[in-house]
């Protein structure tokens, strides 16, 4: 949870000094809060016997930047956070978004402008 605080703290110091542009941390909110939601759902309909979200949806909505969302709604809701198959595949949606991430701010702000 420590990084996930750090990372939106950086998310958004960012965006404030212009290194990254403000839809990007607006993005991760909207995908944060949408994972988030998804999460509630898949735990409801599995106390209830109902249709399972499919864990490649929850993971997919991590890679795309939902992953803060997802961390919170595992460690409030305690769903899928016991599953050590579901945790490693998670961790690494967490990678890939964090380089991806990196590599675009470094390629769109770093890098010289080709004329």
């Amino acid at each position: 949870m420590l990084f996930a605080a750090l990372f939106i703290v950086c998310l958004a110091g960012a965006a404030w000094f212009a290194y990254l542009p403000p839809v990007v941390p607006a993005a991760y909110g909207i995908f944060s809060i949408s994972a988030f939601a998804v999460y509630a759902i898949d735990k409801s309909a599995a106390r209830h016997g109902r249709w399972r979200t499919p864990e490649k949806t929850l993971h997919l909505l991590a890679l795309i930047g939902g992953w803060p969302g997802a961390l919170l709604a595992q460690r409030t809701l305690r769903h899928k956070s016991q599953k050590p198959a579901f945790q490693t595949v998670f961790l690494l949606t967490v990678l890939a978004n964090c380089a991806l991430l990196g590599w675009y701010a470094y390629a769109s702000f770093m890098l010289p402008a080709s004329s």
